[in-house]
């Protein structure tokens, strides 16, 4: 009766404790479906303010009744436009006036040099938003495909638009239920239980819903902005980063089972053994990813609290519901491998990491110093990673229908026609900037803007004026997703910038991509520091120690390097891919170092535990033993979620998950396995310097190796 009595009350608190959560993932679980009304991908509106061409943008909105998106059609035909065709894109251009959100007058089709192409371009209100995609979609649909030769495609930044916004809708489907089979194929494995694996995965579903239900409501009242890069990292951040913690409180429940009879009392001891590294782990990457709000892109400084708030849910589902699910569910949930009181110690478990510990505790130096040059010798690889951004034609994994559009153009035309850049200059300096900017190589072309908006810019009319200022349009010979076009722009800026009272913008879609890379590179070089100083506190704090954190982000860094000089390889001689995004540095350093370190604090929290009470070499071998396996499992778990990024078509996307999983495996096996507990009992107690633990065991086995 005692007994019962006894376990009454923590019954109790557990029931209430999942049937609170509960309640709450029914009144979160529908906003995990709708986050994709509230994201937007318009990546003009992501540039910051002082960049030159969101100056131009806003000029531009003073030259037109309504701000538009063009959506170039072009039809092609190889042995030549026939007169059949020219009616056909006639008669397809008075349908387009009439689909809601087209901009009219439509310009007539404009006629290829060679004969062998007709584009018509279609302004689309950008008032439509996200509806874009849907006016595109209405567009192909008249168009259709082509028959007998003619070839038709809707390209132009709306195409691209309309293909992104596609590829991103299937988030809320494909890639949370990829992601779902992912986790539970490794649980399995891992725990080899039909049961276990059910609470961690709830957890992690609670966890996504009541991070999903914060997102929206900010998105919604746009205090953030969600995009689809940010909306796909979420899905797989929180549910990888949420398996981890899992993992860790699950695989410490376990060993507490075997010294406690009660379930609840092994549970408040495993609870406030792994939950100070838990909070420790995610305070770190909340602190990392919030250091994107000093970046100058909106995305870079959208996705930094979308993806902290999924950790911070994650952390309080994981610390609370699921501590309360394994105490309801006590031995059974590990059925058929219950565990059983009998006082053994957890090392006995691992067979395979005290081999492991052996060989570091008798080759140490060895160990340290192979596997650092292993590193370094990966990280040569970086001078094989390209840092551009990429084209329309090189953004997808597949040839979309904008894709395969943006070619037939760049067959036909000057690359930039119907995306020339904008020159906003005032109006007696429009001759002089006009002339100068004829002479910019890349230039095919350059004409004011009229005050006819049925035709294409012409020459010899008279140019619209708007606050003493005329606007210029500069069609470019490179396509304007090209690194040919950027430096055509750069040039160009350079150029009409030197004329004298002209006070010339340019933008552009071409500029909005020059200055989204120079803002990349800003960001890069400016929050990488901060986040090595946020993360150097945070470990200072919790190892109480100085030398230990400063090792710790050395071999982060250095994990991270051998990384990405591993990616440059893969991407380049794999995958053939052209190149990597501007913003990919960043978002791979702050995903590959935020985790990274993750799993360095799960051990060397332990293994400080483990020393206070062993000294410094031996707790070094035991927190390695008793972790290995836990931490193995949790990095194979992270890398598996963020592989499934690979499911969306988009490169930027596989690139950061193929890179953040080879990034979190070199981290899990190489790092924390080797080289840290290498480095740490070569170093012996002086890694705790100057804490009080270094002078506590300073006499301890000076080679007990």
């Amino acid at each position: 009766m005692a007994g019962a009595r006894g376990r009454s009350p923590t019954t109790l608190i557990a029931v209430v404790v999942v049937l609170g959560w509960l309640i709450v993932g029914a009144v979160a679980g529908p906003y995990a479906g709708r986050l994709g009304d509230v994201a937007t991908n318009d990546n003009a509106s992501f540039l910051p303010a002082a960049a030159e061409a969101t100056r131009a943008e806003d000029l531009s909105a003073q030259f037109v009744d309504r701000r538009t998106t063009p959506a170039l059609v072009v039809y092609e035909r190889a042995a030549g436009i026939t007169e059949a065709d020219r009616q056909r894109a006639a008669a397809d251009a008075a349908r387009f006036a009439r689909v809601p959100g087209v901009v009219t007058p439509l310009p007539p089709p404009i006629p290829s040099q060679d004969g062998q192409a007709l584009q018509v371009v279609v302004p689309i209100d950008e008032a439509e938003g996200e509806r874009i995609g849907t006016v595109v979609d209405e567009l192909r649909t008249i168009t259709g495909t082509g028959t007998d030769g003619l070839a038709v495609h809707v390209a132009g930044p709306a195409g691209l638009l309309a293909d992104l916004i596609e590829v991103f809708s299937a988030i809320d489907g494909t890639l949370l239920v990829v992601t779902l089979c992912v986790v539970l194929v490794i649980l399995l494995v891992v725990y080899r239980s039909p049961v276990l694996w059910i609470a961690p995965l709830l957890a992690a579903g609670m966890s996504f819903a009541l991070a999903a239900v914060f997102v929206y409501l900010l998105a919604d009242a746009d205090v953030v902005k969600l995009n689809g890069q940010a909306q796909g990292i979420l899905t797989v951040l929180v549910f990888g980063a949420g398996t981890d913690y899992a993992l860790l409180i699950i695989a410490r429940y376990r060993e507490e089972l075997h010294r406690h009879a009660r379930p609840a009392d092994a549970m408040r001891t495993a609870w406030r053994g792994a939950a100070p590294a838990i909070v420790a782990s995610g305070g770190t990457t909340i602190a990392s990813l919030l250091c994107l709000l000093l970046s100058s892109l909106n995305s870079n400084r959208s996705l930094g609290p979308v993806a902290a708030i999924g950790i911070a849910a994650t952390l309080l589902v994981m610390l609370t519901f699921l501590p309360a699910l394994l105490v309801l569910g006590g031995r059974w949930v590990f059925w058929p491998r219950r565990p059983r009181v009998d006082r053994a110690e957890p090392q006995a478990e691992h067979p395979f990491w005290q081999r492991v510990a052996g060989f570091v505790a008798r080759s140490a130096r060895p160990v340290w110093l192979v596997t650092t040059v292993v590193l370094a010798l990966l990280a040569i690889g970086l001078t094989q990673l390209g840092a551009t951004a990429l084209g329309q034609s090189q953004l997808f994994t597949d040839r979309t229908d904008s894709v395969a559009g943006q070619e037939a153009i760049a067959r036909h035309y000057p690359g930039s026609t119907g995306s020339p850049a904008t020159i906003f200059v005032t109006a007696s300096s429009a001759q002089r900037v006009t002339e100068v900017a004829r002479g910019v190589p890349g230039v095919a072309a350059v004409a004011p803007v009229t005050g006819n908006p049925a035709g294409p810019p012409q020459g010899d009319a008279p140019p619209k004026v708007v606050d003493g200022r005329v606007e210029l349009a500069a069609t470019l010979t490179d396509p304007p997703d090209s690194d040919g076009a950027e430096r055509t722009v750069r040039d160009l800026r350079v150029a009409v910038h030197a004329v004298p009272g002209a006070d010339a913008v340019i933008g552009g879609y071409t500029a909005i991509n020059v200055d989204t890379a120079d803002a990349a590179t800003r960001d890069r070089n400016v929050i990488i520091p901060v986040v090595l100083a946020v993360i150097a506190v945070i470990l200072a704090l919790l190892l109480r120690a100085l030398v230990a954190p400063l090792l710790l982000i050395a071999t982060v860094v250095l994990s991270y390097a051998a990384t990405l000089g591993l990616c440059a390889l893969v991407f380049r001689y794999l995958f053939d891919f052209p190149g990597v995004d501007a913003s990919f540095p960043l978002f791979a350093f702050v995903f590959l170092v935020a985790l990274g370190i993750d799993y360095n604090i799960f051990l060397m929290s332990r293994v400080r535990q483990e020393s206070v009470r062993r000294g410094t070499r031996s707790g070094v071998l035991h927190g390695l033993v008793v972790t290995g396996g836990v931490i193995t499992s949790a990095g194979v778990v992270l890398a598996a979620t963020f592989s499934a990024l690979a499911v969306l078509p988009l490169v930027v996307l596989v690139e950061l998950g193929v890179a953040v999983a080879i990034g979190v495996l070199i981290d899990t096996i190489v790092v924390r396995s080797l080289l840290v507990p290498a480095l740490a009992y070569d170093i012996g107690p002086r890694i705790w310097w100057p804490g009080r633990l270094a002078r506590t065991h300073q006499g301890e086995d000076t080679h007990a190796r």
